[in-house]
């Protein structure tokens, strides 16, 4: 799978939806590629009193709900087609999930890839 190929379903998943009392929803779809290299979506849900998750959650968990952990590739992107990089609450979320995520490469703009070891400046638990 290439980057351009990543981008291009994340982008494609993107549905951006208003819901009620002022939530809404689809903004930002996600692209995972796990260690197998089975693709897996998501997109983001932003709900009233700073209730919802992003899309690289809701991509990690239709991954985990299929039995893996282990991500190679992720990407995030918005609306008007910009990538965007993850927040520091899915950076800490994908090593929870697994330790061996901090290698998963992250596609930053331009298309740059970088470990997610390199974007998290402390780890706050061991894992090692």
């Amino acid at each position: 799978m290439t980057k351009t190929e990543l981008y291009t379903i994340a982008k494609n998943t993107i549905q951006h939806l208003t819901l009620e009392h002022d939530g809404e929803c689809g903004q930002v779809g996600c692209a995972l590629e796990s260690e197998s290299g089975n693709i897996y979506t998501g997109i983001n849900i932003d709900l009233a009193c700073n209730l919802g998750f992003c899309a690289e959650q809701a991509a990690i968990a239709d991954m985990l709900k299929h039995g893996e952990m282990k991500i190679k590739r992720l990407i995030a992107v918005y609306k008007n087609g910009n990538i965007l990089p993850p927040c520091g609450r899915c950076r800490e979320f994908m090593i929870q999930v697994n330790k061996d995520n901090l290698n998963t490469l992250i596609i930053l703009p331009d298309f740059k890839e970088i470990p997610l070891k390199e974007l998290l400046p402390e780890l706050w638990i061991d894992h090692e």
